[in-house]
């Protein structure tokens, strides 16, 4: 019997126009646009054989459709994130209830702060952003939960951009692709490295659905580069969304039931 592929997604609200945003000037976002693009993304999903489980809206949120922040699922275990920014720490409760089904739960607890974002798994390796919203109290606390299951955590320094995973992502068979300005020079010591397109700065951020690979199609430079180191990838409209922050794998937490 084969695994299930399981995506566990929530629709944004109008509350997103009042999102959090670190790095980026604040745009006006055309909400309608970026709940189509929602869709869109899900469909994508749904096309590469996941199990779409949508949670309901928050309409009190504004970061609320960004459900990866809130955990990291490993075949072993969900761990359940403490979100660094103040706003975003009711949104975890529902994330743990969709998870309990699938996965025994561990916390991070304060001092801890930290992001689903800044949260990068490579196999046995589990990088973490040290970032504005993602303290090195929860990177000790997740190295604690995860060890016991044979995961090794490292430290990355993130001053550039919101989160890890807006600079690099795993795209299978020991490398990352970067954005290598907005990184240590010795952040994957030991990994192979794509670096994005030079004029396509935001472009890092992917993430796998079975074997292929899902990414924003504003980047075809990037993307092109991925597709000639022999990857599959689905490009899917993400404009309205980026201009909160965002990047694909913020809207969804995949994984093997």
């Amino acid at each position: 019997m084969t695994d299930k592929l399981v995506a566990i997604t929530r629709p944004p609200t109008e509350a997103l126009l009042r999102c959090e945003l670190t790095h980026l000037e604040r745009e006006s976002i055309d909400f309608q646009a970026a709940a189509d693009q929602h869709r869109g993304y899900e469909e994508a999903l749904r096309a590469l054989g996941a199990e779409v489980v949508s949670l309901p809206p928050e309409p009190q949120l504004p970061d609320a459709v960004f459900v990866e922040d809130t955990a990291l699922v490993l075949d072993e275990i969900a761990v359940m994130m403490n979100p660094g920014a103040a706003s975003r720490v009711p949104e975890v409760d529902t994330v743990a209830r969709a998870l309990r089904p699938y996965r025994s739960l561990a916390h991070i607890i304060p001092p801890g702060t930290i992001d689903g974002g800044d949260v990068l798994h490579a196999g046995r390796t589990i990088y973490v952003g040290v970032s504005s919203r993602t303290n090195r109290e929860a990177v000790a606390q997740l190295s604690a939960i995860a060890a016991p299951h044979g995961y090794e955590v490292r430290a990355v320094q993130v001053s550039s951009c919101l989160h890890l995973k807006s600079a690099c992502t795993y795209v299978g068979e020991n490398t990352v692709l970067a954005n290598c300005a907005w990184l240590p020079s010795d952040a994957f010591a030991g990994l192979n490295v794509i670096d994005v397109a030079e004029d396509e700065p935001r472009a890092a951020n992917t993430f796998f659905v079975g074997d292929t690979l899902v990414m924003a199609d504003n980047f075809p430079k990037t993307r092109a580069k991925l597709e000639a180191a022999g990857r599959a990838v689905c490009p899917v409209p993400l404009t309205e969304l980026q201009k909160a922050e965002a990047g694909g794998s913020c809207m969804s937490l995949v994984f093997d039931d």
